[in-house]
């Protein structure tokens, strides 16, 4: 690949922005990425700032996901093990608890699951 500007020089990357060909004349380094030097700099660095702040969100995400999960498995867990220690004695009610728990067990599996997108 040759340079978009100067058609007798080597490219050693290309932008960011335009995926245009740069020589080392050309390239101005943004953060860990390329653009042409300027020229889209800025818009470069406005990309780079965006997708950081992309990936700090997908973490708060995941976390939110994460605690969701795990409330979700104690509460299912609990209101389980009161239907089952109730179950002699309630019959019927306390099977409206095992089902219960089962179904925040169920939630709180579906959070996990959710939670590993965004990681």
């Amino acid at each position: 690949m040759v340079c978009y500007f100067h058609r007798d020089r080597p490219a050693l990357g290309t932008c960011k922005h335009c995926q245009r060909g740069l020589c080392v004349e050309c390239a101005a380094l943004v953060g860990d990425t390329l653009a042409c030097r300027d020229r889209h700099e800025q818009l470069v660095g406005a990309a780079n700032q965006a997708m950081m702040r992309t990936i700090i969100q997908a973490e708060r995400i995941a976390v939110g996901y994460v605690r969701n999960g795990v409330f979700y498995g104690l509460v299912g867990a609990a209101f389980g093990a009161l239907g089952l220690i109730q179950y002699r004695f309630l019959s019927m009610q306390a099977l409206f608890f095992i089902i219960l728990g089962v179904f925040l067990l169920y939630a709180s599996a579906l959070n996990f699951l959710e939670a590993r997108k965004y990681r």
